[in-house]
């Protein structure tokens, strides 16, 4: 009896579990990068949804090249990115003049900021990561996005500017405000509550 050669076949879908195990295995981590991203759990999970319909419609692209989470991701990010290019489309920018209430003629702070410590011992703390969620989720959609992906992502200026189709002026005045803000939200909801 002659074994089959199972490379004969071509490009094999063998390492992909079948669709009804994707979301037991990969839901968990598809909806937390999801989440991260989008910051609105409704949002999180019609995207992974989305993502399930696509690769199971896809399934038989599947090549084996890479494990089959990192291929869900991957169908993910251009989910989340096409959801995240619809929204800039549909955002409004950002009023310039709502930002002069927060500083004084000669371009200071009208309040002074605390004492923030050390930002490194923060950012090991769960909840510091909840809260800066938190603040994020008030920016609009379009300056979250930007401060997400340059910030959190460590994407490159260019990289962001093609997601998001910006240009290099608008990514930065996106990403300044959106630091601005930051800082306002985290001095209340953070700093000025550990005291």
């Amino acid at each position: 009896m002659s074994q089959r050669d199972p490379a004969a076949d071509g490009p094999s879908s063998r390492n992909l579990p079948e669709p009804s195990e994707w979301l037991p295995q990969y839901g968990d981590a598809l909806y937390a990068f999801a989440l991260a991203r989008l910051r609105r759990s409704h949002e999180a999970e019609e995207v992974v949804q989305e993502t399930l319909l696509a690769a199971f419609k896809a399934r038989r692209q599947f090549q084996g090249r890479s494990h089959p989470r990192t291929w869900l991701i991957g169908i993910l990010k251009r989910k989340i990115l096409d959801r995240m290019r619809a929204a800039a489309r549909q955002a409004d920018e950002v009023d310039p003049a709502d930002l002069d209430s927060w500083f004084d003629a000669s371009h200071h702070w009208r309040k002074p900021l605390g004492n923030w410590g050390d930002p490194a011992a923060f950012a090991e703390r769960a909840e510091f990561w909840r809260v800066l969620r938190s603040c994020l989720a008030k920016l609009p959609a379009r300056m979250a996005e930007a401060f997400t992906l340059r910030t959190l992502d460590d994407r490159s200026p260019d990289e962001v500017c093609e997601e998001l189709t910006i240009s290099p002026s608008n990514l930065w005045v996106l990403l300044h405000r959106a630091r601005l803000r930051l800082v306002s939200c985290l001095q209340i909801h953070w700093f000025d509550a550990e005291k």
